[in-house]
């Protein structure tokens, strides 16, 4: 089946982006190279970063173009090459990957929602500032480097303690509720 993005211009997006291989910690190992290559990304196309945390092995941003844009494919594409051209070659790379000139350090997808409203861009705000504690990597929020929680604590909009009242409320976070 094609699988088939929605494109809205000026429109907010989560995404997820992910390493190919799962079980290294190039992100955070190489967390200065990232954020290099989103500024000079943002610098030649502009955006937005709404929210952002970036994991060992994925990272999960919400991202508002310009109005009238609708690119996001290219901002990720510019973001992966340039991250890519900063670290040094340690991943395996299969015939596949080697016969298109790619590095292999990324999966070749990512995964994008439009967002719909104000609680849906809520609650993915949400789900990605909880996304740390989820993976077991801290146990509260604020304790996570690599998150845009620290913007949101400095502005006064959350509390440091956000996400740590109450564990069954916590391990919904920006997930949808069935039924």
């Amino acid at each position: 089946m094609l699988y088939r993005r929605h494109f809205s211009e000026g429109g907010s997006y989560f995404f997820t982006v992910n390493l190919a291989e799962r079980k290294r910690h190039l992100l955070v190992e190489h967390i200065d190279a990232l954020r290099e290559a989103i500024r000079i990304v943002r610098s030649r196309h502009p955006f937005q970063i709404d929210a952002m945390v970036v994991m060992p092995d994925h990272l999960h941003a919400i991202f508002t173009l310009p109005p009238n844009d609708s690119d996001y494919p290219t901002r990720w594409m510019l973001i992966k090459a340039g991250f890519s051209r900063q670290i040094p070659k340690t991943e395996r790379i299969n015939a596949s990957r080697r016969s298109k000139g790619e590095r292999g350090i990324w999966q070749r997808r990512f995964w994008e929602h439009t967002i719909q409203d104000e609680d849906d861009f809520r609650h993915h705000i949400d789900y990605i500032h909880y996304n740390p504690v989820k993976h077991g990597y801290v146990t509260r929020p604020a304790d996570w480097l690599h998150s845009s929680i620290h913007k949101y604590i400095n502005a006064g909009t959350l509390p440091a303690e956000w996400g740590t009242a109450s564990p069954e409320n916590n391990k919904r976070f920006g997930e949808r509720r069935l039924g």
